[in-house]
């Protein structure tokens, strides 16, 4: 780790700590995610969830891991460095509101992150604004890929995934045979947090979050959703009838359209799209980088493809495999840590897996 100057402890974890650094020869400035746990062998390290699904994924939406090092049994991972996350950004803006452009900016590069993710093969689980990195304010990466599973692997999963905020309705009926639409869901929950700077379920536990959740788009039905009734019960929790958060709710005060009076037609379209209870109702991410709420985007997508492109060319560490020393990594940042389970934690981990 002699490559590197430690600039500041950027934050702590069950898995380890991480810090801001400096390349003392390209004075670049990565993020260094140290291990908590010992690794015997390079098998150990290459095989950890996090750097299997990073290794695999190359995208401009999605976190750069540099290298790995370890000394000593100690390992640390090396990612290029990130200014803050989503969660950081939202509480920044006080109560000033994003604009719709700057909402649609951000939900597109998270929708195209986890489009490539899912074609191929990989669903993040724990999507939430503290794991969405950001730089000057327009470019966003996915990160903190330490629950990322393949979509071909065989159930069951745990229960637990992600923070409950923004845990998709199937994993609160505490179901293990769920898949890549939990990231769909998620997506929608943090769409909505943009607007309304601050959580659409805040809910204490699975089942006051699924009273939530019902407040806000209607209770499923036997006809909707039979799986997620049936799921229900298993978990000795009953939907509220249709008479009491039925459609009819759609047009009271806590509907979605109600809630975020300053978002567009297709902006409402796109979260009712995806906050829906049957996960096989949710759109695929390729099919939402085609929404209506994308319209007449392409001269924005340019714009951040230039802006990605020329960030690129500054980058030293050009694509290709994770660099293994057992000295040294370099260049990124990370950006996540895990939450409280009841407690919303101020992210700390600032880089790219």
């Amino acid at each position: 780790m002699d490559k590197y100057r430690i600039i500041e402890k950027l934050g702590d974890g069950s898995y380890g700590s991480v810090h801001k650094a400096e390349d003392k020869e390209t004075k670049e400035i990565v993020a260094i995610k140290k291990m908590k746990r010992k690794y015997t062998n390079w098998d150990e390290c290459k095989n950890l969830r996090e750097v299997k699904s990073l290794n695999s994924l190359k995208h401009d939406n999605i976190i750069k891991i540099k290298e790995m090092i370890r000394e000593e049994d100690i390992l640390s991972l090396v990612f290029e460095y990130m200014e803050s996350n989503l969660y950081e950004l939202m509480t920044s803006k006080g109560n000033k509101k994003f604009r719709e452009d700057e909402i649609k900016t951000i939900i597109y590069q998270i929708v195209n992150g986890i489009a490539y993710m899912h074609k191929y093969g990989f669903f993040h689980r724990d999507l939430k604004p503290e794991n969405i990195l950001v730089k000057n304010k327009l470019i966003v990466k996915l990160a903190d890929f330490g629950l990322a599973r393949e979509i071909r692997s065989i159930p069951p999963y745990t229960e637990y995934v992600s923070t409950r905020w923004y845990r998709a309705p199937e994993c609160l009926l505490s179901t293990t045979n769920y898949n890549s639409p939990i990231d769909i869901w998620a997506i929608g929950t943090i769409m909505a947090e943009l607007y309304l700077l601050k959580p659409i379920f805040p809910g204490n536990n699975n089942k006051d979050m699924l009273l939530k959740i019902c407040k806000v788009i209607g209770a499923p039905t036997i006809n909707s959703w039979p799986e997620g009734l049936k799921a229900s019960k298993k978990i000795d929790f009953k939907f509220p009838n249709s008479g009491q958060f039925g459609k009819e709710n759609l047009n009271k005060e806590l509907s979605i359209r109600n809630m975020i009076k300053n978002a567009s037609p297709e902006a409402i379209s796109f979260m009712e799209d995806v906050l829906q209870w049957d996960p096989n109702k949710r759109p695929t991410a390729s099919d939402l980088l085609s929404h209506s709420f994308f319209k007449d985007f392409e001269f924005k997508i340019n714009y951040h493809e230039n802006i990605l492109s020329s960030v690129r060319k500054k980058d030293l560490d050009e694509r290709g495999d994770i660099k293994e020393r057992n000295e040294t990594i370099s260049r990124s940042k990370i950006g996540s840590k895990k939450s409280n389970d009841d407690i919303r934690t101020p992210f700390i981990l600032k880089s790219n897996q």
